[in-house]
């Protein structure tokens, strides 16, 4: 049988996630690799983090996929004295391509916040706003109705369990329908989540001022937020791009494979523990002083 070439591999991914669609800031596509080798297994992971390289070599991946990139900004030296170099003199050496989609796999339908939205059960989907040109985040409808409190279980079922777990805002007993989604940060979407009347917004990376100033401007009713973590929103992507790219290569169960295929197991948010959470109680203090 005869191998796949990562030039056919990347030319599928490119049609999945078309590198022009991503933000003009962001750095994706092929990072390290041959167009002309070959590829057997292809591992993915969100973050190509110096433990998930280990895996791709240990398991003699041919070929890494990650959503968020290795060399968003410059670097001006790859010695393997940082983490970055380390990075990628263990991807040359072990002969590991990494290509990334990132904010492309964001604005793809389906993407990132699709598969999130989907997997919440949200019905008659749309995006959320316009970001360049492209579509980005989504906004739905549950089945039926749910207090705050169910609708944040329901989330914590749908996601992977995570250190820091979920933080809400809002009333546990207020009814929730409409439900916004964006995978990953998202407190620059207060605007585009308010037009869009949604009772609730799922996102992650919500800063202290930003979060306060969307509850203010609720008068502590709709929009509620919930952080529900970096890693966790954007996570259920992997499976997805993992079947979506082997469809478009071809691969049929029922034949033999030519491409091994598997979502890494490590877990790469950065947090391990939290202490005290839930000692404080929803009572809000009195307004002070921005810092």
């Amino acid at each position: 049988m005869e191998d796949l070439a990562l030039r056919d591999v990347v030319a599928r991914l490119e049609a999945l996630y078309p590198p022009d669609s991503a933000a003009a800031w962001d750095r994706v596509g092929l990072v390290t690799g041959d167009l002309d080798q070959p590829v057997r297994r292809i591992l993915f992971a969100l973050d190509p983090t110096l433990a998930v390289i280990e895996e791709a070599a240990a398991w003699e991946a041919d070929l890494l996929v990650t959503h968020h990139p290795l060399l968003l900004r410059g670097v001006h030296s790859v010695a393997t004295s940082s983490a970055k170099g380390a990075s990628i003199t263990r991807l040359v050496v072990a002969d590991i391509a990494l290509y990334v989609a990132h904010t492309n796999a964001d604005v793809a339908d389906p993407g990132v916040s699709g598969v999130l939205a989907t997997a919440l059960g949200l019905t008659s989907q749309r995006a959320l706003s316009d970001i360049e040109g492209y579509a980005a985040g989504r906004v739905g409808e549950l089945p039926a109705p749910l207090s705050l409190a169910e609708f944040a279980t329901r989330l914590s079922e749908v996601l992977p369990d995570t250190a820091g777990g979920i933080r809400v805002a809002g009333d546990p007993a207020a009814q929730v329908s409409r439900v916004a989604v964006l995978g990953g940060a998202g407190d620059d979407q207060f605007d585009a989540v308010r037009a869009s009347g949604a009772d609730v917004y799922v996102t992650a990376d919500l800063r202290h001022h930003p979060a306060l100033e969307a509850c203010e401007e609720a008068r502590d009713g709709t929009p509620y937020l919930v952080d529900a973590g970096h890693w966790a929103t954007e996570s259920l992507w992997l499976e997805d791009v993992r079947q979506r790219l082997l469809d478009a290569l071809g691969e049929d169960a029922s034949q033999p494979v030519r491409v091994e295929t598997k979502v890494t197991t490590i877990r790469t948010e950065p947090w391990t523990f939290v202490v005290g959470a839930n000692r404080a109680r929803p009572a809000r203090p009195a307004s002070g002083g921005a810092s």
